[in-house]
């Protein structure tokens, strides 16, 4: 079948299980050469293609809501509802998005990057059909690692207590991105070897119905047979029933029949139901079904025939490494450290550390309120937690950082991977916001480095930090290949760093962006316009005792940012210009405009939105002609 002319999976309806077998096969052989040339999440979606299948087969979409959680493994959702065509463009700019989007599609009811929202999502969905007297399925997929997710347990027991019709697919594959962690998990491992339970329970409820004029005792004692039996055989179902959902399964997320079976049942079903599929992360492709820790959840390109990675062509070591790496060298002589990750010990490169203290490493599952509050309960005890968070995931524990960690001083270091833009993951995994939602707290220190060897000293800064918590943040991908010293020292809290001299103008930047500030600088040089060049690597505190020397020479500033503006830094240098009365200085700032950040190389996205070296030196011309113009207001 040529994938690319499929409109509608209204086909699918027609089709015998030996054809949707072939289609399987197909659907495989199309993502592994697809996403080789990509990337992409080429894991979780070889694992859900006959459950995808099965699903569109029995249901309409979209008259039916299908609700994705996390959306990394709806590819083949993609394919069956008419976008394989677009698959060359998958995780490029202005390309096929790596998750569900509304504007793609009217198949796509939910867009998500972030784990465990499907639940809540699939409830209001739900309860709005049911206010307007509307007939369809809501049909919410969440794997058995964002059921871990907070949000998802408190769905589950609003969607029980409310006895809300509703289908909940569970894809259990055993993994998140890493393997999953947690007592659900073991209850999931029961369950998956406990076939006998639904074999059991149709039998009883069989018997029950050949009962005449089942009622009094003899109804009550069939009932607490049938409950016992939940008990007796294994508790994991036990565990959704009496959250007020009927448990089916588990079931071969693999076999068409028995798919087709429980779902057609489910679909019968009055109130919540629970399907328990076991499907195998990576089927179909040798090297990703051998993945045991999570390498091939997503990738970037790979070669087909092989399996093999294409490797990067940078010079410096990947940023979550170096971090990692540098923390787990302070865990040899510094017992108080205990590093915590909820889910990403793969992703933030933590395999050292879980290997060389395992007693003092946490992977706490996808649960980033909990990973947050419990770093502020070890900190109470005089240890110093290591938090690993990406950025777009530390916006998830918002509260628990301000309320359970600033509010109460706690000396908590927070790593803050993936700060800045991270490319083909796109608008939900942008790392541009941390600044404004931590710049603003009471007691928090934010500070990033402007290269690897810098990086690890901040890291034996945040360790030796006893006055509060500390943020570190870092880029994905790599370092720029510097010399590294010997020895990790402190950096004094608050200082910046000259990196060129200049007096027509001053450029205040950090992090990655530092070469674009540094190449504008060298550019005007050849104009004659001589720019100085800071290294303004604490966001907070900043480096006041400079700023007043640059606002009182009259200095204009151009603040640069990988960040959003609104809070951001810039935001930050004006408020102290405003605060200390230097309203005679011009200040411009250039950083991420009031949008949100689609996919795309992250040299593409900067160029969209005009945070380039060009666009630095063009500002900085104008800054100076001004200040040339006596008497003349910049607006």
């Amino acid at each position: 079948m040529d994938l690319t002319k499929i409109t509608s999976p209204s086909f699918l309806k027609k089709m015998t299980n030996k054809e949707l077998e072939s289609l399987s096969r197909e659907i495989r052989s199309f993502l592994i050469e697809k996403c080789s040339i990509t990337g992409g999440h080429i894991g979780p979606n070889l694992g859900v293609v006959e459950l995808t299948i099965a699903l569109h087969k029995a249901f309409n979409s979209p008259k039916d809501k299908f609700i994705w959680d996390v959306g990394h493994q709806a590819y083949v959702h993609k394919i069956l509802t008419g976008r394989a065509g677009q698959f060359d463009t998958l995780r490029q700019f202005k390309g096929l998005s790596g998750f569900p989007k509304r504007a793609e599609s009217e198949h796509d009811e939910w867009e998500t990057g972030h784990s465990s929202t499907s639940l809540s999502a699939a409830m209001g969905m739900a309860v709005a059909r049911d206010i307007k007297r509307e007939a369809n399925h809501v049909v919410p997929i969440i794997g058995d690692g964002a059921l871990t997710g907070g949000m998802a347990l408190e769905a589950l027991n609003h969607i029980g207590h409310e006895k809300t019709n509703m289908i909940v697919i569970l894809n259990d594959n055993e993994m998140s991105i890493a393997p999953n962690v947690g007592a659900l998990h073991n209850i999931l491992g029961r369950l998956r070897t406990a076939k006998e339970y639904s074999r059991a329970k149709e039998d009883i409820e069989v018997l029950m119905k050949k009962i005449p004029l089942l009622g009094g005792k003899v109804a009550s004692t069939a009932e607490r047979l049938k409950d016992s039996l939940k008990y007796l055989v294994v508790s994991g179902g036990a565990f959704f029933e009496e959250l007020g959902f009927t448990y089916l399964g588990p079931i071969d997320g693999h076999d068409f029949e028995a798919l087709d079976k429980t779902l057609e049942y489910a679909k019968k079903v009055k109130g919540p139901v629970l399907v328990h599929v076991i499907t195998k992360k990576g089927k179909g492709y040798k090297p990703a079904e051998e993945d045991t820790i999570g390498t091939w959840h997503g990738t970037g390109p790979y070669k087909m025939e092989t399996g093999d990675f294409v490797k990067s062509k940078a010079k410096g070591p990947g940023w979550s490494s170096l971090i990692s790496e540098s923390v787990r060298k302070l865990m040899e002589t510094d017992e108080r450290i205990v590093a915590i990750t909820p889910a990403m010990p793969v992703g933030s490169k933590m395999e050292g550390i879980q290997r060389d203290f395992p007693s003092r490493f946490f992977d706490v599952g996808i649960a980033e309120q909990h990973a947050t509050t419990m770093a502020a309960g070890l900190a109470t005890q005089g240890m110093k937690p290591y938090l690993s968070i990406y950025s777009t995931f530390l916006q998830r524990a918002y509260d628990q950082v301000l309320h359970d960690i600033a509010r109460a001083n706690l000396n908590v270091f927070i790593g803050i991977d993936r700060a800045g833009l991270v490319g083909a993951d796109g608008e939900t995994h942008q790392g541009v916001f941390d600044i404004a939602f931590l710049r603003h707290l009471p007691n928090m220190v934010l500070m990033m480095p402007k290269d690897e060897n810098e990086g690890q000293h901040m890291v034996k800064t945040a360790v030796e930090y006893n006055d509060g918590p500390i943020a570190l943040r870092y880029p994905r991908g790599n370092g720029l290949g510097v010399p590294m010293d010997e020895e990790m020292t402190t950096i004094p809290i608050g200082s910046w760093e000259v990196l060129k001299e200049g007096k027509d103008a001053c450029i205040l930047t950090f992090g990655t962006t530092i070469s674009m500030a540094l190449d504008a600088a060298n550019i005007l040089a050849e104009q004659g316009i001589d720019v100085q060049v800071v290294n303004a690597r604490f966001i907070k505190p900043m480096d006041e005792a400079m700023l007043h020397q640059l606002f009182a020479a009259k200095t204009p500033i151009l603040t640069i940012e990988e960040a959003i503006l609104q809070g951001g830094f810039g935001s930050a240098v004006l408020e102290f210009a405003s605060d200390n009365d230097y309203l005679d200085v011009e200040v411009e700032r250039m950083g991420i405009p009031d949008l949100f950040i689609e996919q795309g190389s992250v040299d593409l996205l900067l160029e969209e939105i005009d945070l380039t070296k060009e666009e630095a030196v063009a500002r900085i011309q104008q800054l100076v002609k001004i200040k040339k113009i006596e008497g003349t207001k910049y607006v």
